[in-house]
C-alpha cells in the first residue's frame, strides 16, 4: 500500500475491492487509534454489521469484555511489528450472538494502519467443545464421589457450552412416581420440593414427553393444557432437554435465563442435547455405583447400616471422642423370644416386626446417633458425644419402653420385650471390638435375668450391673 487508505475513498481500487468483497472471510482496516476504517462485504455475515455502520467505531466494543484485555495487548504487539498469523477470540454479533473469530493481523508502518483477515470458527470452536465436554463428563461419572459431585462438574461442563447461570437437574423415579430436583441452582428460587410426574411443571413435560423444549418470548410456543402456573420466578428464556437411557427418560436437565442479556436458540437446544445422552449415562452409572455401595453397607430388610457401615461409625466417632475427650455409648438390643413370633405367625409377619421395630428406635435417637442391624433380631445403637453416662441409660429406657408397645401388624396385634445391654467409652474400652463384645455380654446377661430389661457393661471380672427397674 503507497498510499494512506481513507475511509471517504472506499472505492479508490474497485477491481481490488470487489474481489474483497467476494471473500468469505471478512477483510478489516484498523487505524492507529483502532477505529474501522475499512471493512470488506464478509463483515456482514460474520459480525451482522454492514459496512456503514462499522466505520469509525471503535473495533475494542465489538469483542467479548472477558477478551477486551488480550485482544488490545496483542494489538499493541502487532503495532510494535509482530504479525499474528492465528490469533483468536470471541465477538459479539449485532444480534447478541457470541461467535469465535480467528484473525491474521499485521502492522502497515506505511499506513499506519492494522490489516487483519478474519475467519468466523464458531462451528470449529463449537464441535472442539463439544468433544472436550463429552470426555469431561465421561472422567467426571468416574471420578465423582457422589451424584452432587457430578451435578457440580456436569454444571461447570455446560457452563463451558452455552450460558448456565441458571442450571437444575430433575431426576424422575418411576418406581415412587416421584420428581427430584437433587441440583437446583438459581439466582431467584430455591429447590422445589418433590412432585408427581403429573404436577403440570415444565420439566415434567420434557421427561414425559421424551422432547426438549425451548420456551423464548419470540418462539410462542403453545403449551399443553395440563401445564400449570410456573413454580417461582418467571424466566424470560427456558430450556430443557430429556435424560434419555436405555432404560427410558430418567430426568432433564434445564437452563434457564431472566433478562435479555442471555438469550436461548435452537442452536443451544441442538448442542444440549447432543451432551444429554452423554450426562444420561454418567448419572445412570452413578446412580449405580450409589445403589451398590448402599446395599453393600446396609440391611436389605430394614434399611438400617449394617455390621461393616455400624463398625466404620463406631471407629470414626471414637477417634472422634478421644480428639475431643467427650463420651459415647454403645447399645445392645435383642428382641426377646423373637424366634416364637416366626414360628407362631411366619416369616413375612416376623419381618414386618423388624422393620417396625427399626422404624421405632429411629424415633428413640437423635440423627447424629447411628442404629445398626447386627443379626437377626439384634440391633446396636451409637449415641455420639454424650453429655453423662446417666443419659444412655434414659435413651435405653426410653427404647424398652417404646418396643414394649403393641404392633399393630396386618390381622396381627402383637406384644414383644426386649433386652438391652449398654457400654460406656471411656469406662468399658477404647477399641470398638472391646465395646461391642462388653456391650453383647450386657444383653446377653439380662436375658439370663429374664428380659425386657437394661444391663450395664462391666469390664473383665465383674458382672454386669443390672438397671432394670422391676416391671
Amino acid at each position: 500500500m503507497n498510499q494512506p487508505l481513507s475511509p471517504t475513498e472506499p472505492n479508490a481500487t474497485p477491481p481490488l475491492a470487489n474481489v474483497m468483497d467476494l471473500l468469505l472471510d471478512a477483510i478489516c482496516v484498523v487505524d492507529v487509534e483502532g477505529r474501522y476504517v475499512f471493512v470488506s462485504a464478509a463483515f456482514e455475515r460474520i459480525f451482522g454489521y454492514a459496512p456503514e455502520e462499522i466505520i469509525g467505531k471503535p473495533m475494542i466494543e465489538l469483542v467479548h469484555p472477558d477478551d477486551r484485555e488480550r485482544t488490545l495487548q496483542t494489538a499493541n504487539e502487532i503495532m510494535a511489528g509482530q504479525p499474528k498469523p492465528h490469533f483468536q477470540n470471541r465477538y459479539v454479533r449485532k444480534d447478541g450472538r457470541v461467535i469465535h473469530v480467528m484473525w491474521s493481523a499485521r502492522w502497515s508502518e506505511t499506513d499506519r494502519v492494522r490489516i487483519a483477515v478474519a475467519r468466523d470458527v464458531t462451528e470449529l470452536k463449537r464441535a472442539e467443545s463439544m468433544q472436550v465436554a463429552l470426555h469431561a463428563i465421561s472422567e467426571a461419572a468416574h471420578s465423582a464421589e457422589d451424584l452432587l459431585t457430578l451435578f457440580r462438574h456436569i454444571h461447570q461442563i455446560i457452563g463451558k457450552l452455552l450460558p448456565a447461570r441458571n442450571f437444575f437437574v430433575a431426576l424422575y423415579d418411576e418406581k415412587k412416581d416421584e420428581l427430584s430436583f437433587p441440583y437446583f441452582v438459581d439466582e431467584y428460587d430455591s429447590a422445589p420440593a418433590p412432585r408427581k410426574l403429573d404436577s403440570g411443571t415444565l420439566s415434567a413435560e420434557v421427561i414425559r414427553t421424551g422432547q426438549a423444549l425451548l420456551l423464548t418470548p419470540d418462539t410462542q410456543t403453545a403449551l399443553p393444557g395440563h401445564i400449570g402456573p410456573i413454580d417461582g420466578m418467571d424466566s424470560l428464556d427456558w430450556l430443557g432437554v430429556p435424560l434419555g437411557t436405555h432404560r427410558g427418560v430418567i430426568g432433564a436437565l434445564v437452563v434457564q435465563s431472566y433478562s435479555g442479556d442471555v438469550r436461548y436458540t435452537e442452536r443451544d437446544k441442538t448442542l444440549l442435547q447432543f451432551v444429554s445422552t452423554q450426562v444420561a449415562s454418567a448419572i445412570e452409572r452413578k446412580q449405580t455405583e450409589t445403589w451398590l455401595q448402599y446395599v453393600a453397607l446396609h440391611d436389605q430388610l430394614t434399611a438400617l447400616p449394617n455390621r461393616i457401615l455400624f463398625h466404620d461409625r463406631l471407629r470414626t466417632a471414637l477417634v472422634r471422642a478421644r480428639r475431643d475427650n467427650s463420651l459415647l455409648s454403645l447399645l445392645y438390643i435383642d428382641l426377646d423370644k423373637f424366634k416364637l413370633v416366626n414360628d407362631s405367625f411366619g416369616h413375612d409377619i416376623g419381618d414386618l416386626l423388624l422393620r417396625e421395630v427399626a422404624d421405632r428406635l429411629r424415633h428413640c435417637v437423635r440423627e447424629s446417633d447411628t442404629v445398626g442391624r447386627v443379626g437377626g433380631d439384634e440391633f446396636v445403637v451409637l449415641l455420639d458425644h454424650i453429655g453423662q453416662p446417666e443419659h444412655a441409660l434414659i435413651v435405653a429406657e426410653k427404647i424398652r419402653s417404646a418396643l414394649n408397645q403393641p404392633f399393630e401388624l396386618p390381622g396381627n396385634r402383637l406384644h414383644i420385650s426386649t433386652s438391652i445391654g449398654i457400654a460406656m467409652h471411656p469406662e468399658h474400652g477404647d477399641d470398638n471390638r472391646q465395646l461391642m463384645r462388653l456391650a453383647d455380654d450386657a444383653m446377653y446377661s439380662a436375658k439370663k435375668h429374664g428380659g425386657n430389661r437394661l444391663m450395664m457393661g462391666k469390664m473383665p471380672g465383674h458382672s454386669a450391673e443390672n438397671t432394670e427397674p422391676d416391671v
